[in-house]
């Protein structure tokens, strides 16, 4: 190596030493910054790997929920991300406490510009601690309907039944109302209204609903079915079939329109009438004529 490459290389290295930034007492480098952003690189990655441990395998034993075991693993991941960056910096040489005015600097900006942030982030921690939903859940926000799949930080990921991940803002499941469908358990109940002629008898109808909800793969025996005598109709006597079910809470509808189909073959086949609507016409007799057989006047010029 000759001496003008030694130079170059020396004068390179001592470019790379060389303090670049001053933070109080800290003098940071171009080799002290790459270092604290692979250390903090090694550090999201490794918090990664302990949250799937944990929710695959630590906790299985013990957390039987995958709902829990999800909350409790995002919380320990950013707790290490959180409390590791802070090694990090220390370990680096710098002192937090001259972070001061960049902390009021970042409090005055999501006073004014990062509100929404801030409240989906704080959102996020409610919905993690207090756990109104959690993965797995079948819940509805306003006209979105579906699974939960993903709770970060800042959002949660719901997987509807046409294969689409929509991403909603935590500060959503906090302010408004959410219908979780399985925040207790996944059983699910299902009505069908149904409605027959005046001229069938109740307990034949209610003996055939019982019937159908009894032979489909998908209804739960306990609960049982029931059936309710719901009321006089216009035309009809009202009927509802009420039944559970644990594996079809994603598809409910698929599940009515499968029941409606049995029971009108069932219906069919008993000689159950379903009515339509229909009005009688009663005309009285009277002594005015429905129509005048003289012909009509011609008009006068």
């Amino acid at each position: 190596m000759d001496a003008t490459t030694l130079h170059d290389l020396l004068v390179f290295l001592d470019w790379l030493v060389r303090p670049m930034i001053v933070i109080g007492k800290a003098e940071i480098s171009i080799v002290k910054i790459a270092a604290i952003i692979l250390s903090v690189a090694l550090l999201v990655s490794g918090a990664k790997f302990l949250k799937r441990l944990l929710v695959g395998k630590l906790l299985v034993s013990s957390v039987h929920d995958q709902g829990t075991r999800s909350a409790l693993g995002t919380i320990v991941q950013y707790l290490v991300v959180f409390f590791g960056i802070l090694v990090v910096l220390q370990s680096a040489g710098i002192d937090l406490s001259t972070l001061t005015v960049l902390s009021g600097t970042i409090g005055l900006g999501i006073g004014f510009g990062l509100q929404n942030i801030a409240d989906n982030f704080f959102s996020g921690l409610i919905i993690l601690l207090e756990r109104p939903v959690k993965v797995g859940d079948r819940i509805q926000v306003g006209d979105i309907n579906g699974d939960v799949v993903r709770i970060a930080i800042r959002s949660t990921t719901v997987l509807t039944n046409d294969n689409i991940n929509i991403i909603i803002p935590n500060s959503e499941f906090v302010s408004k109302q959410v219908i979780n469908w399985s925040h207790n358990d996944r059983n699910l109940r299902v009505s069908v209204p149904v409605g027959v002629s005046y001229g069938s008898n109740p307990e034949q109808v209610k003996t055939v609903l019982l019937g159908v909800a009894d032979n489909h793969p998908d209804i739960l025996a306990t609960p049982s079915p029931a059936v309710l005598f719901s009321g006089f109709g216009n035309s009809s006597l009202d009927f509802e079939l009420l039944v559970w079910t644990r594996t079809r809470i994603q598809t409910p509808r698929f599940l009515r329109s499968e029941l409606n189909y049995r029971i009108f073959a069932a219906f069919h086949k008993n000689g159950i009438e379903i009515p339509f609507p229909q009005t009688d016409l009663h005309i009285r007799s009277t002594d005015i004529p429905l129509w005048d057989p003289r012909p009509p006047k011609p008009a006068s010029e």
